[in-house]
């Protein structure tokens, strides 16, 4: 069992190369689960297979996995433009932060 305080916990959003997809997810292993997004199992279905959505834009980390899966599902009830502002403000260039992680 981890000591509290010592958990992490990410909400991102990734989009494709085009930026017309974006993809709100949760993880408590972001640099994994990139490489696992962008190297999917074969035939895989999923949806960032599906629309090659491989690309990080906005991250959030947290220490409790009940606060980030509360702010995942929060995001994901969110307009496109809300999500667009979200990333704005944080990533005002929507460069992609893939190397930075």
């Amino acid at each position: 069992m981890k000591t509290i305080g010592t958990h992490n916990y990410f909400v991102y959003i990734l989009t494709n190369k085009t930026k017309r997809v974006l993809y709100t997810g949760v993880t408590n292993d972001l640099k994994d689960r990139l490489y696992f997004h962008k190297n999917p199992v074969p035939f895989s279905k999923a949806f960032t297979a599906k629309y090659k959505c491989y690309y990080l834009v906005y991250h959030e980390h947290f220490f409790e996995i009940d606060e980030a899966i509360k702010r995942e599902k929060q995001i994901k009830g969110w307009s496109r433009a809300k999500k667009e502002a979200l990333i704005t403000e944080f990533n005002s260039s929507w460069i992609f932060l893939n190397d930075d992680i």
